[in-house]
């Protein structure tokens, strides 16, 4: 069996989110090990000052666990959403809320495109969007280094996941996609946001793995319910799982979230 946990951004990102929740998903990231918690922006500096002061309790084989989806973390990252959930938002309005991400201390951005400019065949706008927010990103990470910052508590490596909506996609849209942002600089494309009328598929996860560069990684979310679909996608090229039913997939439990 794949130790699937590491593999896995623990999410909640429904509009009726409670501090209590996040309370909840950040223990669970810690106690299972988990690769990150991605949560609403609002509650992005709550889910830091939790992951950073509460001790890491992970068992010894998941602190060593390198997997690929990264190098060994000290502690479960904290990723939020941009643009979310419907990616239409201005260029500025998304850089605005990666200030204020940066700000509030996440350590990877899941963004998400504008798929009324794809449907138009607006590339250039895509094109320019996504260099403007990979830099100010990229900007960051040069700002802690040339500090000389290198608290444990905090990467200076802040992570980029763009999210295309692959199950609305038409092949060729997902073949440009992986086109256009493998050459930005970004981390990892994500199929997709959960909140579509379908979610991550072998398909398209192999389909990315196929047309992306090879440091590009994968990030496969939506639908994603039962330990062997998480480890089929896992065999298909996804190198990070988004689901909401973190601890039921690695307990091999029945899932009690659709997302």
């Amino acid at each position: 069996m794949i130790d699937i946990a590491h593999y896995i951004d623990h999410t909640i990102l429904k509009p009726t989110t409670t501090y209590i929740e996040i309370n909840k998903i950040c223990k669970e990231a810690i106690e299972y090990g988990f690769a990150a918690v991605c949560i609403p922006p609002p509650f992005v500096k709550a889910a830091f000052d939790l992951l950073t002061q509460q001790p890491a309790r992970m068992n010894e084989g998941k602190m060593a666990a390198m997997g690929k989806n990264g190098a060994k973390a000290a502690r479960p990252q904290v990723a939020t959403v941009i643009g979310f959930p419907f990616g239409y938002s201005v260029g500025k309005a998304k850089l605005a809320e990666v200030e204020q991400a940066l700000a509030d201390g996440a350590d990877e951005l899941d963004v998400v495109i504008d798929l009324i400019a794809l449907r138009s065949g607006e590339w250039s706008l895509l094109t320019e969007e996504m260099e403007m927010l990979t830099g100010r990103i990229h900007a960051q990470r040069a700002t802690h280094s040339d500090r000389g910052t290198h608290n444990d508590t905090h990467s200076d490596r802040r992570i980029v996941k763009v999210i295309i909506e692959s199950g609305i996609l038409q092949e060729e849209e997902i073949i440009r996609c992986c086109e256009i942002y493998g050459k930005l600089g970004v981390d990892f494309l994500k199929t997709s946001t959960g909140y579509a009328e379908k979610g991550a598929t072998l398909e398209a996860v192999q389909l990315m793995r196929r047309h992306l560069p090879a440091g590009i990684r994968i990030k496969a979310s939506g639908g994603i319910r039962t330990y062997n679909f998480a480890r089929q996608l896992i065999e298909a090229g996804a190198d990070r799982l988004g689901c909401s039913a973190s601890v039921e997939i690695v307990n091999g439990q029945p899932a009690l979230t659709d997302y």
